[in-house]
């Protein structure tokens, strides 16, 4: 028998479970099932699933349960996972809109000085306390819009004292915030000012930098692309990375594509993100190797191009693919998978069971935490959604505002959008 439930949740319209994918990432058409229940409910006790099913089963197997929420006509899901985003930074770069808008290109805005360097810039100039208060106000908009575990890179340093205080800044709020946060280092962001002629010796520091910062990551991560490392730079940094422990993931072929897809299939990195450029046949070796591929559609709509992952192919091979934000300054500006979901829906052609799936369970897989988050299933951790919404496909439907309800991190209510 189920330990008496702390919390039952009773009556959900549509509940969505995303089950059976806690081994491994759903790929092509399992990414069409989000495993429904109708009129569903959850139990909880000590922050975990314990039991789920139908509303009549549990109503009566725990009818002694004293705390109850009841989601008549509401859509119920796991927490979003939004496995991709740099939230610590310095600044901000709204100006740099103004300059997209009137014509300039991402790259143009880079060489100018722009771009991440000026992020860079302002992120060194402030104190672990200020970044901590800057960066706890985006962890609770993501938290307000559904984001219940979160991924954030280091990046916006790109020395040792500035990329230790950034992961030091992740670690205070992994441990004080609601929100579960996975660490990735990313010394490997682009090729600091002082070093743009000697870009071998910037990759020599970050692999230095590897032994004082294995403690607060757990992965490495490079963007490898014609603005930032070469396939031999990345390599050897990654390489490296591996032999300290680490974990690895590659930011790739979103500006040019320059063989970096093969070498993450080569070293096994646990992830591919952006992916716009990707050839059928590094999808092939992506799929060989059990890489997910992490899409950010966020960036291409932010940016003005119409360069998407091209999700057919990836589909059809059998990649599994997660969905991120890319939350920064520059090139995606927003803490809310919602509005993900909606871009990949209209613009990639995704369906919504698909950008739900990619955005809970294989967004879990992608940051290492599918055992515990991004389905609702027993013995997992309750990190769980209300929407105030007829039925599921309302989610990228009605876009630009909050559909959440409710936010259950652990078990908990932390968010009430009803309460004035």
């Amino acid at each position: 028998m189920n330990k008496k439930p702390d919390l039952l949740i009773i009556n959900c319209k549509e509940l969505l479970t995303m089950r059976g994918a806690s081994k491994k990432p759903k790929a092509g058409q399992q990414l069409d099932d989000v495993g429904v229940i109708h009129d569903g409910a959850i139990a909880i006790c000590e922050e975990r699933i314990t039991d789920i099913g139908e509303t009549k089963t549990l109503k009566v197997r725990y009818k002694d349960c004293s705390s109850i929420i009841d989601a008549s006509g509401k859509v119920v899901s796991p927490g979003f996972v939004d496995c991709h985003t740099h939230a610590v930074f310095g600044g901000s770069r709204e100006r740099e809109l103004v300059e997209k808008i009137k014509g300039e290109t991402y790259l143009d805005i880079l060489k100018q000085g722009g771009g991440i360097l000026s992020t860079v810039c302002d992120t060194r100039k402030l104190s672990i306390d200020k970044l901590i208060k800057k960066t706890k106000k985006h962890l609770d908009n993501m938290l307000a819009h559904g984001t219940t575990t979160v991924e954030i890179k280091s990046g916006y340093g790109l020395d040792l004292e500035n990329e230790l205080k950034i992961l030091k800044v992740i670690k205070v709020l992994n441990e004080t915030h609601p929100i579960d946060i996975v660490p990735t280092f990313l010394g490997a962001h682009v090729v600091p000012e002082e070093y743009k002629t000697n870009p071998d010796q910037y990759v020599n520091l970050v692999i230095y930098m590897l032994s004082e910062v294995k403690e607060y990551a757990k992965y490495c991560d490079v963007f490898c692309d014609s603005v930032a490392f070469t396939v031999e730079q990345s390599k050897r940094i990654l390489t490296e990375a591996k032999e300290r422990g680490l974990s690895l993931k590659m930011h790739i072929n979103e500006f040019k594509n320059i063989g970096g897809a093969r070498l993450g299939a080569d070293l096994g990195v646990v992830s591919a993100d952006h992916l716009d450029l990707i050839t059928d046949g590094e999808i092939d070796e992506l799929v060989k190797t059990n890489v997910i591929g992490v899409l950010l559609p966020g960036v291409n709509f932010y940016l003005m191009n119409n360069n998407y992952a091209p999700l057919k192919s990836m589909l059809e091979k059998g990649l599994p693919i997660a969905l991120a934000t890319d939350f920064n300054p520059g090139t995606c500006p927003t803490e809310n998978m919602q509005i993900i979901i909606t871009i990949a829906c209209l613009e990639m052609k995704m369906s919504t069971e698909q950008a739900l799936n990619a955005s809970t369970i294989n967004a879990a897989h992608a940051i290492g935490v599918a055992n515990e988050v991004g389905s609702l299933e027993a013995g997992k951790i309750a990190d769980i959604i209300l929407f105030d919404i007829p039925d599921y496909n309302y989610i990228p439907y009605h876009f630009g505002v909050n559909n959440v309800e409710k936010v259950i991190k652990r078990g908990r209510l932390v968010v009430d959008n009803n309460r004035g």
